[in-house]
């Protein structure tokens, strides 16, 4: 039995939830979602609150119950307030140009690297450094942020390259690090 997916989920005002045969659309100012629902899974719109329920009879049900309710919840927070993922840039010559729906990376390649974004996506850059993305979908927020960060991931010598804002990214000590340390044991 699920505990995250017996608590209702509260709709705020200006969304609006409408549950049409097995499609759940949320809308607001942000824009509108759609998900298609399992049929283990049932949802009952009342009193401005979603109720997810397992049904009886389904080995999936209860698998999928708290699933379905943090989905349809990051729908509705998406509708309404939005997500975003910053990512930030370290190293001698990264910059990024551009905002809205595309950016230009340079990090370090012969060439720029020009990102476009998909259709419900914003960028936002800021000090050539530090991207923004952002958008109603998180799962689709995420999936661009981490296709931006794939582009140069931070390298663990000298940490360069693209990271989420306050990723800890851990350093090795490299050949200097080893052979001074090497030298030390062998004495």
């Amino acid at each position: 039995m699920s505990r995250i997916g017996n608590n209702p989920i509260l709709i705020p005002l200006g969304v609006d939830v409408n549950l049409e045969g097995n499609l759940v659309i949320v809308k607001g100012s942000k824009g509108t979602l759609s998900m298609e629902l399992n049929p283990a899974v049932k949802v009952d719109i009342e009193d401005g609150k979603i109720k997810v329920s397992a049904k009886k009879g389904f080995e999936r049900g209860s698998a999928l119950h708290g699933l379905t309710r943090s989905l349809i919840s990051n729908m509705v927070v998406g509708v309404s307030t939005g997500w975003t993922r910053d990512l930030e840039m370290v190293g001698v010559g990264y910059r990024v140009q551009g905002g809205g729906e595309s950016l230009t990376l340079n990090v370090g390649f012969s060439h720029p690297v020009i990102i476009k974004a998909p259709e419900g996506i914003i960028f936002t850059v800021a000090d050539n450094t530090k991207i923004k993305v952002s958008g109603a979908d998180k799962i689709l927020v995420g999936q661009v942020a981490a296709n931006i960060r794939k582009v140069r991931p931070p390298e663990v010598y000298q940490g360069k390259g693209i990271r989420y804002t306050g990723e800890y990214v851990r350093k090795k000590a490299g050949k200097a690090g080893k052979a001074a340390t090497g030298a030390a044991a062998a004495k």
